[in-house]
């Protein structure tokens, strides 16, 4: 989700109701290209986060604060020296354009009120802040750019500010039905692509999601709407307007199995059943909540990329040794044949001609005729033996496949065990409880006198969910966390979950009596979907016992187990009621 003009509407109407009337206490640039004002507001002291970031401008409230270098850039010394204490007395957005505008008063070196400009443009890596007299005339920006980076506009000081030309957008704030008409009639694209490049201020997910309002399919081309179609659309944009005005704004974010998917400031209804929103009290904290998930979740990927490809290249290469296996092992099917054929061949062999190709003899198990292929150099004596000795050689093929076999699988459960607490992973204590058990298993070597990793103590934590009705969910995130958790943790009669022949984590309900309400089984059968391979799926089935019953075989990899007596339900991978516990 890009930060577009309306999540800046509703940002500016956040700022205003905290800012309006407040005065700055402090100005530090922690960054080339941040600021961080410390101001009093309506509500006390708040600090707002302002950065023109090439790959992420945002602005918001922030709880955090950021050291600062030693000596101050020119741009801060200068806002200091300006605008150090100055009262804001309003905060303002052009039309809908991805600007904010800060209205500053201050006393000037006379004693005198004047007054003052600070822009932030959040323009993509075109993001700038400006800081302008009242006339507009640029005193100094956070970036210059010369005549020789743009030749639209110069940002340098003395220079006159302007705000940059929207390429003819049409604001949505004044908009008529003759102009919109007008305008995506002439565009020669997407419907959902002719709104955002025509109306100022549209991101294209807030295009796709004024096209479902609308009923219309954002990928069907302009030149297929009536034009009661195209005047529906245009109603719908308005009534869109109408909440913009009236800061009818309610800030969320859209998750989609639990990682962050969208942002906005109005309830999305494009999203189906599989995504959840969570809704938030201001802007700031929805934009804070959304950025620290996404980049979690973007690093742990980022550092866990290694892992993966190991594990991705090992478990290609067990899988194509099943294959061949099985298919080996169907070869050897053929065995049983072959003995027969060497059984009829001793008993009526005495009747083959010399020289003869093949013998049709009857078959005493079953009494039908047998046609069996010879070969005419040999004597039937000499077939038979040919025939017991293919017989001997599929059947130790098929004896040694069939161990061999049995380990592949078991390596295969086990790398897709691997790869599903990769997906699961969210620390690096995570990962580095997964990358000791690769290398235990010979898929990492060790480096000489290299150390595990793995202490008592030192191992992340299962995840700890409670039910709706208070019972303790524990659910292992890694094979050496659902071993420990279930052999380890869980006691004889609390209640073990786990999705039905797929890679997946234990889940555990403490119980002490062996009892749990049906909604609490739901729940914990949730969860069992939800972290295992199957968490796309519309419904899992997930088998549960109790702990006492789960046994782990001797010499068995981490987190593989048996059970022979078991229930069993269907389970819809959906933890949106579940909080979990930190």
């Amino acid at each position: 989700m890009s930060f577009d003009g309306i999540t800046m509407a509703a940002m500016v109407h956040e700022l205003n109701q905290a800012l309006a009337g407040g005065r700055i206490n402090k100005i530090a640039q922690p960054e080339a290209d941040e600021l961080l004002i410390t101001a009093r507001g309506n509500n006390g002291n708040c600090r707002l986060l302002l950065s023109a970031s090439a790959s992420l401008p945002l602005v918001y409230f922030t709880e955090k604060n950021k050291p600062s270098p030693l000596t101050a850039p020119n741009f801060c010394m200068l806002l200091r020296k300006y605008v150090g204490s100055a009262r804001i007395l309003s905060v303002t957005q052009p039309g809908l354009e991805r600007a904010i505008v800060f209205h500053l008063e201050h006393l000037n070196e006379m004693g005198d009120i004047s007054h003052k400009k600070l822009v932030m443009e959040l323009m993509g890596k075109h993001s700038n802040l400006i800081f302008c007299d009242e006339d507009d005339t640029i005193l100094d920006s956070i970036k210059h750019v010369s005549s020789h980076m743009s030749s639209v506009r110069e940002v340098l000081p003395g220079r006159h500010y302007f705000l940059p030309h929207t390429q003819d957008k049409l604001s949505p704030l004044d908009l008529t039905w003759e102009a919109f008409n007008e305008k995506i009639s002439e565009k020669p694209s997407a419907i959902a692509k002719a709104l955002y490049n025509t109306i100022t201020g549209l991101s294209p997910c807030m295009a796709q999601e004024i096209c479902f309002r609308a009923s219309i399919d954002g990928d069907d081309a302009v030149e297929t709407l009536s034009e009661t179609a195209r005047q529906h659309l245009f109603h719908t944009l308005m009534r869109l307007m109408e909440d913009v005005r009236s800061a009818a704004f309610t800030p969320n974010i859209v998750y989609r199995q639990g990682e962050p998917a969208e942002y906005g400031v109005f309830p999305y209804q494009q999203y189906g059943p599989e995504y959840n929103s969570v809704s938030f009290d201001s802007v700031s904290a929805m934009l804070e909540a959304y950025y620290a998930e996404k980049n979690a979740v973007t690093r742990i990927r980022q550092k866990s990329s290694d892992l993966r490809r190991i594990v991705q290249t090992a478990l290609e290469r067990s899988r194509k040794k099943q294959m061949l296996q099985e298919k080996q092992l169907q070869d050897t099917a053929k065995k049983d044949k072959y003995k027969l054929y060497g059984e009829l061949l001793n008993t009526f062999g005495y009747d083959a001609p010399e020289g003869a190709s093949h013998l049709e003899v009857t078959n005493y198990y079953t009494g039908e005729n047998v046609d069996i292929p010879l070969d005419n150099t040999l004597t039937a004596m000499e077939n038979a033996k040919r025939y017991f000795d293919r017989y001997s050689k599929l059947k130790r093929t098929e004896e040694a496949t069939t161990v061999q076999l049995a380990d592949t699988v078991s390596e295969t459960e086990h790398l897709e065990s691997i790869a599903n607490a990769l997906d699961i992973a969210v620390s690096e204590m995570d990962l580095a409880d997964i990358k000791e058990e690769l290398t235990q298993y010979g898929y990492i070597r060790r480096h000489e006198g290299g150390k595990k990793v793995m202490k008592t103590g030192a191992r992340s934590k299962p995840l700890h969910y409670i039910s709706s009705d208070g019972y303790d969910i524990y659910v292992g995130k890694n094979n050496f966390q659902n071993d420990e958790l279930t052999f380890k943790i869980a006691t004889g009669n609390d209640w073990w979950f786990h999705a039905k022949k797929i890679a997946g984590s234990h889940v555990v309900v403490r119980s002490k009596d062996g009892t749990l309400p049906d909604r609490t089984f739901e729940e914990a059968g949730s969860l069992a979907a939800y972290y295992s391979k199957a968490r796309s799926a519309p419904k899992v089935e997930v088998d549960y016992i109790q702990k006492k019953h789960v046994k782990k075989p001797a010499g068995a990899k981490p987190g593989f187990v048996v059970y022979y007596t078991n229930y069993s339900l269907m389970a819809v991978p959906n933890i949106d009621g579940l909080q979990e516990e930190k």
